[in-house]
C-alpha cells in the first residue's frame, strides 16, 4: 500500500502545478485577478490570448497524460512496486489525484482551475477510445449554447454513458468516470447559478444559435 499511497500523493503535487499560474508568474500577471477568476485554460484563453491559453491547455493536458503513463509504473527507490496494488486501480487512483491537485492546488492557496483540461489528458491515456464522444459531446454543446461550463458538464456525463455502454465490468474506470462526472458539475456549480441566473457569458465566436444582430 506504500506504492499506492506515495504515487496518489505525487499524482496530486503534479496537478498542483497549474500552467496558467506558473507562466503567468513568468508574466506577472495573475489570472485569478481577471476575467472569471478562475486560474483554468478558458480564462487564460479570455484574458491573455491565444499563444497563452494554448501553452495552459498544453500544460493541464500532459500533467494528466504524465500522472497516468508515467507514474504508476515509474520504480521509485525505497519503494518499489508492489504486487498486492492493481495497476488499474493504480492508474485511476493517480488520475483522480491529478485532478484533485489541479483544482485544489496546495502551491497556489488551493484556487486552481477546473479540471476538464487535465481529465482530458487522463482520459486519453487510460482509454483514448473514450476521448472521441468526449470531445464530440463537449464541441456540440458549445456550439449550440455557448456555454463552456455546460458542454464540459455534459461532456463528463457523456464519458459515464460511453463507459457504461463500452465497457460495464471495467469497475475502476466506470468508478472513476461517474466520480468525474460528479467532480465536474460540482466545480461548474458558479457556472450553473449564473445560467440560471441569466448572466453567464458565452463563446460567441463559436455560439452558432447567437441571435443575430439587426
Amino acid at each position: 500500500m506504500l506504492e499506492l499511497g506515495i504515487k496518489t500523493l505525487l499524482a496530486y503535487f503534479i496537478g498542483a502545478i497549474l500552467g496558467s499560474l506558473v507562466i503567468g508568474r513568468l508574466r506577472k500577471v495573475d489570472i485569478r485577478t481577471m476575467g472569471s477568476g478562475n486560474a483554468g485554460g478558458t480564462n487564460a484563453l479570455r484574458t491573455q490570448g491565444k499563444a497563452f491559453g494554448i501553452a495552459v491547455l498544453l500544460i493541464d493536458i500532459l500533467k494528466g497524460v504524465f500522472a497516468v503513463a508515467v507514474l504508476p509504473p515509474l520504480l521509485i527507490p525505497g519503494v518499489g512496486i508492489d504486487p498486492g496494488v492493481s495497476r488499474e486501480w493504480l492508474q485511476v487512483c493517480c488520475a483522480g489525484a491529478v485532478i484533485v491537485g489541479h483544482v485544489y492546488p496546495l502551491w497556489f492557496d488551493f484556487r486552481g482551475g477546473k479540471g476538464v483540461a487535465t481529465v482530458v489528458g487522463v482520459v486519453t491515456t487510460l482509454h483514448p477510445w473514450a476521448l472521441i464522444p468526449l470531445l464530440c459531446a463537449w464541441t456540440l454543446v458549445l456550439v449550440l449554447t455557448g456555454f463552456v461550463g455546460l458542454a464540459s458538464m455534459l461532456a463528463g456525463l457523456c464519458l459515464v454513458a460511453t463507459v457504461w455502454l463500452r465497457t460495464p465490468d471495467d469497475l475502476p474506470f466506470l468508478l472513476f468516470s461517474v466520480l468525474t462526472a460528479a467532480f465536474i458539475i460540482y466545480t461548474h456549480r458558479g457556472n450553473l447559478q449564473r445560467m440560471w441566473a441569466g448572466t453567464e457569458n458565452r463563446a460567441r465566436k463559436v455560439w452558432l444559435l447567437r441571435p443575430r444582430s439587426p
